[in-house]
């Protein structure tokens, strides 16, 4: 009797320590790699793509996190295509990552519509708000926050920038993504400074290379014209198109960042767009580590960067006024 209920407890312990391993040895499995999706508005084969997206990851990994080994990168090129940001939308939300880095209001706009719980930190937005992305700056309230690439002001700022550099200039063609928000604010921030400086401003509205190419051909038909390029994902992959077209024509046109004026355009006025990517790395480790975009504040630049080109400047036959150069941070030779 006492052999039979010593099997039958030792048989009772063996059974719950059998049940019990498997459950000290699940809680022993390391943390599943969290994954940071990113969509990056330019083709794959763009060099400045390329450094902004470097700057993410160096930013990532001065906080710790390295891609392969405590965190796994997933990044997708659109190219400026709207299909194609579509279809990388729904790859990334499907993979639920813990994070999404969303460039440009193309691509932030189809990913908040897409989802309410990935959490999303945007670069290069000029009006998130009006766009709907959160409900203000200081508590965007969703699960999306990020970074301004510039107040609506600043728009304002380069058509007297243009007029300063080219006098003679009467008509400015305002170069713009008629489908996001910022393309329609960008405009009529520099509509309502076209009065004071005696300046006839035309929205150049552009989708694709032959729509800019036919768009500036028509507008350069007239005399004393310029441009303003306006700051969209659409620009910034068709800027070496703009900056060839504006030689071509001989039209003064001001840039919304300093990238088109490396390559050869006479004038920019903007922020230091790489400079968002890292602070975006800032944002994303906070994610990681539990906290939500709902509690990070949208953040506006810091600085502003006025970058000249004289080369351009002479092919146009302008002089540059010394007051102007005296304001540059960057003077190309």
């Amino acid at each position: 009797m006492q052999f039979g209920q010593l099997k039958r407890r030792d048989f009772i312990s063996a059974l719950g320590g059998a049940l019990a391993w498997p459950i000290a040895a699940g809680a022993q499995q390391p943390s599943p790699t969290p994954r940071v999706g990113v969509i990056m508005n330019p083709a794959a084969d763009d060099p400045e793509g390329k450094a902004r997206l470097t700057a993410f990851v160096q930013g990532l990994q001065q906080s710790g996190w390295t891609d392969g080994r405590n965190v796994r990168i997933d990044t997708r090129w659109a190219g400026a295509n709207a299909a194609d940001i579509r279809r990388h939308v729904a790859e990334l939300v499907a993979l639920t990552p813990a994070a999404i880095l969303a460039t440009g209001s193309a691509v932030t706009g189809p990913l908040v519509q897409a989802t309410h719980s990935v959490p999303i930190v945007f670069v290069l937005v000029p009006d998130p708000v009006g766009a709907g992305f959160v409900d203000s700056l200081a508590r965007p309230a969703g699960n999306a926050t990020g970074f301004l690439s510039f107040e609506y002001g600043l728009s304002g700022k380069w058509l007297t920038i243009l007029k300063e550099i080219a006098p003679s200039v009467t008509r400015a063609g305002v170069i713009r993504d008629p489908a996001i928000t910022a393309g329609i604010g960008q405009f009529a921030a520099i509509q309502s400074v076209a009065p004071l400086v005696g300046t006839e401003v035309n929205a150049i509205n552009v989708r694709d290379a032959s729509e800019i190419e036919r768009a500036v051909a028509a507008f350069a038909g007239s005399s004393n014209g310029g441009l303003i390029v306006t700051g969209s994902g659409l620009a910034f992959v068709h800027r070496n198109l703009l900056v060839t077209l504006a030689a071509q024509h001989k039209l003064p046109a001001v840039y919304w960042d300093r990238t088109p004026v490396i390559g050869g355009g006479l004038i920019s006025y903007g922020t230091d767009q790489i400079d968002q990517y890292r602070r975006a790395a800032g944002y994303v480790d906070r994610i990681l580590k539990g906290e939500k975009p709902a509690d990070l504040p949208v953040q506006a630049p810091t600085k502003y960067e006025l970058v000249i080109n004289l080369k351009a400047a002479k092919a146009l036959g302008l002089a540059v006024p010394p007051t102007l150069l005296a304001r540059a941070d960057e003077v190309i030779e």
